[in-house]
């Protein structure tokens, strides 16, 4: 959903393609798109496959002529952008791996889930502690507009809340961060979409692809 926001924000045509992760992403077809079963992939103009989220989000930043989504890439803000997307990929996002795998555990292992979810808490709470440390004076992770940090933040930030891991409101600076990225239209607009509701856009999403077609045109 984060990614989605760029683009919107970004304001260049893109399209969309749906993808079941508990279904058609497990499948052996996925795997000609990414052959570790995972997304987010990106197909580029030329048709090049592009994976890993820091990836794709880099490969915005480079096409961002305008600077709409990223900061001059040799100031201290375009340092501080990458800093803190880095860790909001890593440590931020990591500490919720404990308790996707608790949830999502087939056959379910009680005495281990429990225990998984305890120590994901646990991480997820102090990675929040960091992220929290690390908001500036500024609107936004890095100055008075969204960036590629902000999309980051705000396509992870509602986990805490699916998970039961704690009260947004726990971490001040992060709620209001959060209250005015869930207010943008970008935002509203991609959480929308992957909901399956229609609502306007920029004008730069162009509509979606069907799973099918993207694997046969571009697959490996």
């Amino acid at each position: 959903m984060g990614l989605v926001a760029a683009l919107e924000w970004l304001g260049k045509p893109y399209r969309l393609c749906r993808v079941d992760m508990l279904g058609e992403m497990r499948e052996p077809a996925y795997a000609r798109i990414n052959a570790r079963h995972e997304t987010p992939a990106l197909v580029t103009d030329d048709g090049r496959v592009l994976t890993e989220t820091m990836a794709i989000a880099h490969w915005f930043a480079a096409r961002d002529t305008e600077r709409r989504i990223s900061p001059d890439p040799l100031s201290a803000d375009g340092d501080r952008m990458r800093q803190i997307m880095a860790f909001i990929n890593s440590g931020f996002t990591g500490a919720f791996s404990p308790l996707w795998v608790a949830l999502e555990m087939d056959p379910p292992r009680p005495a281990m889930q429990a225990s998984m979810r305890e120590f994901g808490k646990e991480a997820v709470i102090g990675r929040h502690d960091k992220l929290e440390a690390m908001v500036g004076d500024t609107p936004y992770l890095v100055g008075d507009r969204p960036t590629l940090a902000d999309a980051l933040f705000i396509g992870v930030a509602r986990w805490l809340e699916f998970h039961e891991v704690a009260e947004p409101a726990r971490w001040p600076k992060l709620a209001a961060l959060r209250a005015r990225l869930e207010a943008d239209p970008a935002v509203i607009f991609a959480t929308a979409l992957e909901s399956g509701d229609s609502v306007a856009g920029s004008g730069a999403f162009r509509g979606h692809v069907p799973l099918t077609e993207v694997i046969d045109r571009f697959g490996a």
